[in-house]
């Protein structure tokens, strides 16, 4: 076998060398430009000629730019080399024989050692399947057109395109053709063929092949298809409230075709349709009632058409909707009653409404409801008595057949009474509907004694999926258990559903809104009547809340705190479950605080004094957020009453060390007083003014001047103690007691240049002197003059009271005035004699009075001169008090 095919290999070889006599090339690919099968295996050889240069073993094959593995190779001798690929990509590409081995001549003449195949790639011709032909009816007639189609179940590519023929031939020889690349093609006859047997088929062909479709043999009036039925009535008769009955007119004349009818009708509203069967319509008819319909609603129907013969022609498209409206019938079912029971806030008990829908069968209007509500409080089996109430519902014809038209859970909810409850009642509700035709079935419900409610449902769960609002729970552990009832509410809007007593899962099928809050409830029914609820809040869907609440302040902010308050998201603009985020800064330094979202009011803490800050709510759900508006404000610098208790504080601490100062000085008052006043001698108790003059005094009227009556008495210093020895027993005054202390005040007060001072208690001890010169000493002495030495006066002899001022306290002279007198004495025996001139005492005589008057003194050593009269002035020397000799000193 291999020996045959190398054969024909080499005359195939020997005819292209024949071909190519004039070619030097030294390698030659064949079969060239082929067209190939995508998925299918190709086989081609190179064939080495006119070179000894290389062989069969030097020889490889590329696809494209890629080389093919050697295991694909089939070496038939030494000059040619076959290669098998399979076909996979549909992109049409070259396969090269080359050649691996390096030599100059190979190297000089390489383009000599290569040659491709362009390999045109598609697919093979797959049989059309499916064919069908249609003539369409315009106006009265058929369409002179065929229109034909078919489907490929093949594939093609650009380099190889499959081209469709379409084939007609009648049965008197006629045929009819038409060519394209796509599914469809048609063929005009001028002149319907009617009632003649056509014979269509399609041929499909290609570089690869060709394949035909079956040949379709049938009446060309099976490929007719007609207009839809016209004039399309509905009547509705009263006796008959299940029933319309449903008339037409057919498209074409029953001389072309014969036609069979279908019909199809539903309620307003509704997207299901319900089919006539076509059993029922398959004669020439052009009416039919429809029967078994729900009374008092609004149905829609349509008519189509179709070539009677079986299994041909098509359905013409639907009519046009015919409506019309089902008569009334008495209502089937019963109200679905249910109650909503609150809290009076006003008495005690409960707040009872009783709520219903019509019957999911209404079958007309309902224009009244008959309630009836029995006390059932009588324990012993008795019935008490029994309210009847006609409520009368005022709704339009065409609102009422609108509600019937909707799912049950949806229709429209009738609040037939409420009335208040005792806790200690309980009521049976009968309740039935009433249209223009007859009365429904009463429906009941009880509602127990408040102690008597029996227990709700347990761990109630309400969560969202899938675009639905799931509920589910526990049921109690009760035979008694006759239904569930779901009920939820929004906005004071409530609706119902009932579940029967085996079901524990649930989703609500009424009408839900996105972003809204409802408070889903479910109560169980014992025995037809009401047990207590269990309720909880869920949101179909939540959003980003649409606004956010705006933050104001309560009061001025304080030092290092401040109240924000806020207003609460109207319940429709929540959109989810709210929670608030408090939102402050200063600078780049923000700081959140989540409150919950019933808070209206929050306190910040922690805050810097007199710093200024931003702060603002954000309002979060789960599906997102929204940020109020900004609020600046200010932190005081100091916290409020803080200055006042500075303030205070400091006034207490001063008070406080001010009665401590005065409760120290009184306990200590003799210490200070020996620090600040010390004891003064009196001089007028000293030795100096217990003088007494050896004559009587004489009273002389008081004269203006400071000083009247003054005598000078010189007296040597040596010579000061026994003169005032000598002088002491002559002087008849006495110091007087009373004097120098009662009188001391007015003394100082009157004496000239000289500020009134504050007397010093004599004492016959003498105080320690105080080191300090604040404060002034006040002397006061009685002196006489009668002479000096024993000599008597010229004059008669003058008293004089004086008084001294003076900051200096006394000297141990006069303290000690035996000390002084001595020191005196030695001085003058020294024989010095003090500065100044002559010294000498002063008197006045002040009168001849038991109790002598104090005289003011004056200055003298400053206004001497000017006191004096000019022609006495020598007559009339100064004295005065001079602290430094221990007594009155004479000038």
């Amino acid at each position: 076998m291999e020996s045959v095919r190398e054969l024909q290999l080499l005359l195939l070889a020997a005819l292209m060398l024949a071909a190519r006599a004039d070619n030097q090339n030294h390698l030659v690919a064949f079969p060239q430009s082929p067209v190939v099968e995508i998925g299918s295996n190709f086989s081609a050889t190179c064939l080495i000629i006119n070179t000894k240069e290389v062989t069969a073993d030097n020889l490889y094959w590329n696809l494209s730019e890629t080389t093919l593995p050697r295991d694909q190779y089939t070496r038939i001798n030494s000059s040619a080399l076959n290669v098998t690929l399979n076909i996979s990509s549909e992109k049409s590409e070259w396969l090269f024989c080359l050649c691996s081995k390096k030599s100059p001549y190979i190297i000089l003449n390489q383009g000599l050692f290569i040659n491709g195949i362009y390999l045109v790639k598609g697919y093979a011709v797959e049989k059309p399947e499916n064919l069908s032909c249609v003539a369409h009816q315009e106006q009265t007639f058929i369409s002179g057109t065929i229109r034909c189609q078919w489907e490929d179940a093949g594939r093609q590519t650009e380099e190889v395109r499959t081209t469709y023929t379409l084939y007609i031939r009648d049965t008197i020889g006629r045929s009819y053709n038409a060519s394209t690349h796509d599914t469809s093609a048609q063929v005009y006859f001028g002149t319907f063929p009617n009632h003649i047997d056509l014979e269509i088929w399609v041929k499909a062909h290609n570089s690869l092949g060709w394949a035909e479709s079956e040949h379709l043999r049938v009446e060309a009036n099976c490929f007719v298809k007609t207009n839809p039925p016209s004039d399309v009535k509905v009547v509705s008769e009263r006796t008959f409230p299940t029933s319309l009955l449903l008339s037409w007119t057919p498209p074409i004349d029953k001389t072309y075709i014969r036609l069979t009818y279908r019909i199809r009708f539903c309620a307003e509203g509704s997207h299901t349709w319900s089919y006539v069967p076509e059993v029922d319509t398959s004669q020439e008819i052009q009416s039919f009632r429809l029967q078994y319909l729900q009374p008092d609603t609004l149905y829609v129907s349509q008519v189509s058409c179709k070539n009677a013969r079986q299994g041909h022609g098509y359905w013409s498209d639907w009519s046009n909707n015919a409506t019309q409206w089902t008569p009334e019938d008495k209502p089937r079912g019963k109200p679905d009653l249910w109650r909503i029971i609150s809290e009076d806030g006003n008495m005690k008990g409960r707040r009872v409404q009783i709520l219903c829908k019509e019957p999911v069968f209404s079958n007309g209007r309902i224009t009244r409801y008959d309630v009836k509500i029995q006390d059932q409080s009588d324990h012993r089996g008795k019935n008490g008595s029994l309210q009847v109430e006609r409520l009368s519902v005022n709704t339009s014809e065409t609102h009422s057949r609108q509600r019937d038209r909707q799912v049950p859970s949806q229709r429209d909810i009738t609040v037939l009474t409420q009335f208040h409850l005792p806790e200690e009642k309980s009521i049976r509700v009968f309740v039935s509907a009433v249209n223009s035709v007859g009365q429904s079935a009463e429906a009941s419900l009880g509602i127990p004694e408040r102690r008597r409610e029996r227990p709700p449902v347990e761990g109630l769960r309400v969560w969202p999926q899938e675009g639905r609002l799931w509920v589910e729970w526990r049921p109690p552990n009760s035979s008694d258990v006759s239904e569930f009832v779901v009920q939820w509410e929004r906005g004071g809007q409530t609706d119902w559903q009932r579940e029967n007593r085996s079901t524990s899962r649930t989703h609500i099928r009424g009408y839900l809104e996105r972003f809204v809050c409802y408070t889903v409830s479910v109560c169980v029914v014992y025995s037809g009547s009401s047990g207590r609820s269990e309720s909880v809040q869920a949101f179909l869907e939540e959003g980003a809340p649409s606004e956010a609440p705006s933050v104001d302040l309560v009061g001025v902010p304080g030092r290092d705190s401040v109240q924000l308050t806020w207003s609460q998201i109207p319940a429709e603009r929540r959109r989810g479950f709210i929670n608030y985020t408090v939102c402050y800064r200063t600078g780049s330094h923000v700081r959140e605080v989540t409150v919950p979202g019933n808070s209206s009011s929050h306190k910040l803490t922690s805050l810097s004094p007199d710093t200024t800050y931003d702060t603002w709510i954000r309002a979060s759900t789960g599906a997102g957020s929204a940020s109020g508006s900004v609020h600046s404000f200010t932190t005081q610098k100091y916290a409020p009453g803080e200055i006042e208790g500075i303030v205070v504080a400091v006034s207490l601490g001063f008070l406080f060390v001010f009665l401590m100062t005065v409760l120290l000085c009184f306990y200590k008052k003799d210490v200070i007083k020996e620090n600040f006043w010390p004891r003064i001698p009196d001089p007028g108790e000293s030795t100096i003014g217990n003088w007494s003059p050896d004559y009587p005094l004489k009273a002389e009227p008081a004269r203006e001047s400071c000083v009247s009556g003054i005598s000078v008495l010189d007296v040597d210093v040596c010579d000061g103690r026994s003169v005032f020895d000598e002088e002491k027993s002559g002087l008849p005054l006495k110091k007087d007691k009373y004097l120098s202390e009662e009188h001391s005040s007015g003394i100082g007060g009157s004496s000239c240049m000289s500020s009134p001072r504050q007397s010093v208690s004599d004492s016959d001890e003498g105080g320690d002197m105080a080191d300090t010169t604040a404060s002034t000493v006040q002397y006061s002495s009685v002196v006489a003059s009668s002479g000096y030495k024993g000599q008597t006066p010229t004059q008669p002899p003058q008293t004089l009271f004086s008084r001294s001022e003076s900051t200096q306290p006394l000297l141990d002279s006069e303290e000690n005035p035996d000390t002084s007198l001595q020191e005196g004495s030695r001085q003058l025996q020294r024989g010095g004699r003090p500065a100044g001139g002559d010294h000498g005492l002063h008197l006045q005589e002040a009168g001849q009075r038991e109790e002598l008057q104090p005289l003011d003194f004056c200055p003298l050593q400053e206004d001497s001169e000017n006191s004096m009269p000019a022609d006495n002035q020598s007559a009339a020397p100064t004295s005065s008090y001079m602290p430094q000799l221990g007594g009155y000193r004479p000038q």
